[in-house]
């Protein structure tokens, strides 16, 4: 039994420390504004845009109506935004009724939240942080700080 303890903290240990964040797409599962859970899966084959964000972060709120333009632009090719809040439901919520945000808005603890971003290459654990996904997964974009809307569209297209 200890042996079997040694080898899988051994395979546990390894694969953290060997993985790129290139390497997997993400599963995680959030809530959203109204409390019902959502895992990225649903959104499997688009292209995705995950933009990890807050309130209190005023580069993030500018982004933010960019991130509503691009959503009804591109939305018939394919292309899925899920903002990441990583902050207050009650905050997140107004805010989100108050811009009328279009796309998704999950909901995450500070630490679950900058957990998945420096998982998917935000080493400094800063928001805003926007991450692009292929239809096959693959990170194609990372960006650390507020992203111009000229900019997705290079990439998206």
């Amino acid at each position: 039994m200890k042996i079997l303890k040694i080898i899988t903290f051994s395979l546990l240990f390894f694969y953290q420390f060997n993985t790129q964040a290139d390497d997997i797409f993400p599963v995680f599962s959030f809530p959203d504004t109204d409390e019902k859970m959502h895992t990225v899966s649903e959104w499997r084959g688009k292209t995705l845009v995950i933009n990890f964000w807050a309130t209190w972060c005023q580069s993030c709120l500018k982004e933010i109506p960019e991130f509503i333009e691009l959503q009804t632009q591109l939305e018939k090719k394919n292309v899925q935004f899920i903002g990441i809040a990583i902050d207050d439901l009650a905050t997140v919520s107004r805010y989100k009724n108050d811009v009328k945000i279009n796309y998704p808005v999950l909901i995450s603890s500070e630490w679950e939240g900058f957990n998945l971003a420096e998982q998917l290459g935000n080493v400094s654990n800063t928001v805003p942080y926007t991450v692009i996904f292929n239809t096959l997964g693959q990170i194609i974009y990372r960006h650390s700080g507020a992203v111009k809307k000229e900019d997705l569209l290079k990439i998206i297209k």
